[in-house]
């Protein structure tokens, strides 16, 4: 395939710098390959017809496999024609028994010249990626705590009658450091969410610049996608912190992506190993959870 094999990641770095506007002569001396064989990987990187950032979320083998002399396109009109049968053939895909593979039999009978399946898959799994782009969310420090209850309760015992007693889990995550609090409560009631959000605000050590909540009652009392209406305690304790309620939005699940991952976190970290002990109050399950918090969590 050239002069030089190179490993994936100093191909990455090669396609990286030449993104970012380098020239040839200051790659190969910041990453000592020769400028031959960095000229002859860049060629193949515009023939692909990619981005560096749909190419930095593929595996290593992926990449090797792209580069691959055999499956680099001609930069003819032959991957323009593959290009324009994908919008199509995203919609069969949907039919109830259709496959990849399905399709590519397909493609062959009308395109006898046409690409190999193995590059047919590559290139559809890249025009998909450039087409339904993912947003890659940045986290500023101090930017938002976002704030959630796991879906599934932890239990108490009450002393007296051996009644045991569900209660809620509240979880709490800084965007930038990850730094969690979790916190066992007995509802979700407007002044027990209240409670939990002060007591993660004291356990971070400051207040944020805005809290982001889910759609609960407690914080939100009429959902809406533009102009949701903020339950008016809770937004009288925001602004009392100095901090702005941005809820998450409905039907945008990477808008909570970060505290429902915490969330599953607190069930391997913290559930498993909470899972057989018997607590009798709220504040013995809360010092439980607490160490665990610290020795779990955070390390």
């Amino acid at each position: 395939m050239s002069n030089q094999t190179i490993n994936m990641s100093k191909l990455r770095q090669i396609i990286k710098l030449y993104c970012q506007h380098m020239g040839t002569r200051k790659i190969s001396e910041a990453t000592g390959v020769s400028r031959n064989t960095i000229k002859k990987y860049i060629k193949q990187f515009l023939l692909i017809k990619t981005t560096w950032g749909e190419l930095s979320l593929l595996s290593d083998k992926e990449i090797n496999d792209l580069f691959n002399e055999e499956s680099i396109p001609e930069p003819c009109e032959k991957l323009d024609k593959l290009i324009a049968y994908f919008p199509y053939a995203e919609k069969r895909l949907k039919l109830r028994g259709m496959t990849l593979h399905k399709l590519w039999l397909e493609y062959t009978v009308k395109n006898s010249k046409g690409y190999h399946s193995s590059a047919f898959y590559k290139h559809f799994k890249l025009w998909k990626r450039r087409s339904h782009p993912s947003m890659h969310m940045i986290h500023k420090a101090g930017d938002k705590m976002f704030v959630d209850y796991a879906g599934e309760k932890l239990k108490i015992i009450d002393i007296l009658t051996g009644e045991i007693i569900l209660v809620e889990v509240f979880v709490a995550i800084l965007g930038a450091s990850q730094f969690t609090y979790v916190q066992a409560i007995e509802s979700q009631n407007m002044e027990d969410f209240i409670l939990c959000c002060e007591n993660a605000l004291h356990f971070f050590g400051g207040a944020p610049s805005a809290i982001v909540p889910d759609n609960l009652k407690s914080a939100v009392t009429k959902t809406n996608r533009y102009e949701p209406q903020l339950n008016e305690n809770f937004e009288a304790f925001a602004d009392h912190y100095g901090m702005s309620v941005l809820p998450a939005r409905v039907y945008r699940p990477k808008d909570k992506s970060l505290v429902e991952g915490a969330v599953k976190i607190a069930y391997n970290r913290i559930y498993t190993h909470l899972h057989g002990q018997e607590f009798t109050s709220i504040s013995d399950l809360n010092e439980g959870i607490w160490g665990y918090i610290l020795v779990g969590i955070m390390s």
